[in-house]
């Protein structure tokens, strides 16, 4: 198979969707590897790097895209790019469709098989793509809002783990998944008074004892949630439903509740957030605003900023099975394994990841229906 690799166009999002090591796994497999120029600067890997290990490198995008049969990418395909999209072309991406309905539906017109790395999962439950990023987030989101916190970008002044006879800031976790357990080891490792909230008992119970007593435990509700957010010094929202529209868990009042210079992180804003003030994702350029008094950070790829550790983390885990679409074909690649079944989000013009097509009230298709077309 044809895999090509193009430079990423998102603002400021430095990854890169192959790493020179997953390059040489390919060709070694028998496999093209078609990289445009400087796709992996950003990441600290140069155009003579990819070469050494056996990929070609293309001036421009539209050539990389125009040949390949398999796209690997970091982010969903932008605006401009839309035109690249095309009948039975394989995209192997973060997509985050259910609050991108454009992009949807010219996946659809397209006919172009959309796979999903956040959908990806495992017979158990977990996660294993979007895992390694989601760890990135949700530390680089403590990091983050540590900083916002300092009253030269508009916080309240207030250091993460105070000084000695003085309280250390007060930093609120709602989800207790792998972006919150991220959050949290940050926030323990710097100092933080922490108090997380999620709806599953076992899972509280669990990080509860993880992580020694050193975190706060509250079954998670409005009005429990109206109370500690009060309180809160930084917010980080960590909700997730796989592949569906994160439904908005801090409402509007509770974020009037906090103290001016308070800041809020919602590394769910690439599903939708968890926020309701809220209401569009923010970039790298321009990461904040201010709401209420409060500040709110919605980048919606937080892990493009540390770009070298987060390609390292995400090819990691993703070269396995684009291997092995390389390999069989996307049909009897997921055939054989489930949890890449379930990364397929559109295939022949059509929505075959339940959530997604809920977030629009579209139309639904089994995959298997598709499969056997």
């Amino acid at each position: 198979m044809i895999i090509g690799v193009p430079k990423e166009i998102k603002s400021k999002e430095n990854r890169v969707g192959l790493t020179p090591a997953g390059v040489d796994s390919l060709i070694r497999a028998g496999h093209q590897v078609l990289i445009e120029t400087k796709a992996g600067i950003g990441s600290g890997f140069r155009d003579q790097e990819y070469i050494d290990a056996g990929a070609k490198i293309y001036s421009s995008a539209s050539k990389v895209w125009k040949e390949a049969e398999m796209i690997l990418k970091v982010k969903e395909p932008l605006p401009s790019e839309y035109k690249y999209l095309r009948k039975n072309l394989i995209i192997f991406a973060f997509l985050h469709l259910a609050s991108e309905p454009r992009l949807v539906k010219e996946l659809m017109d397209s006919g172009t098989i959309a796979i999903a790395y956040e959908t990806v999962q495992l017979p158990h439950g977990a996660l294993p793509i979007l895992a390694s990023m989601s760890e990135v987030g949700g530390r680089m989101a403590v990091q983050q809002g540590a900083v916002y916190l300092e009253n030269t970008l508009g916080g309240k002044g207030k250091l993460i783990d105070g000084v000695p006879g003085v309280a250390p800031a007060h930093v609120v976790v709602i989800g207790g998944g792998m972006v919150g357990t991220g959050a949290i080891r940050r926030a323990i490792g710097l100092g933080a008074r922490i108090t997380l909230l999620d709806t599953n008992t076992e899972r509280l119970r669990y990080l509860g004892e993880v992580f020694m007593g050193k975190i706060e435990t509250v079954h998670s509700n409005n009005y429990d949630m109206m109370n500690v957010i009060k309180t809160a010094d930084l917010v980080v929202g960590a909700v997730l439903i796989p592949g569906s529209k994160t439904p908005k868990l801090v409402t509007e009042e509770m974020v009037k509740q906090m103290e001016p210079g308070s800041v809020i992180v919602d590394v769910a804003i690439d599903q939708g957030g968890c926020v309701e003030t809220i209401d569009r994702p923010t970039t790298h350029d321009d990461p904040v605003f201010v709401k209420h008094g409060v500040i709110h950070y919605a980048v919606a790829n937080i892990p493009g900023a540390v770009a070298q550790t987060s390609t390292l983390g995400l090819t990691n885990e993703t070269l396995r099975y684009a291997m092995n679409i390389a390999k069989k074909g996307w049909k009897q690649a997921v055939r054989d394994d489930s949890a890449l079944a379930k990364g397929i989000n559109i295939a022949g013009g059509k929505i075959t990841y339940k959530g997604v097509a809920e977030a629009f009230d579209m139309e639904y298709t089994k995959l298997e229906d598709v499969l056997n077309d």
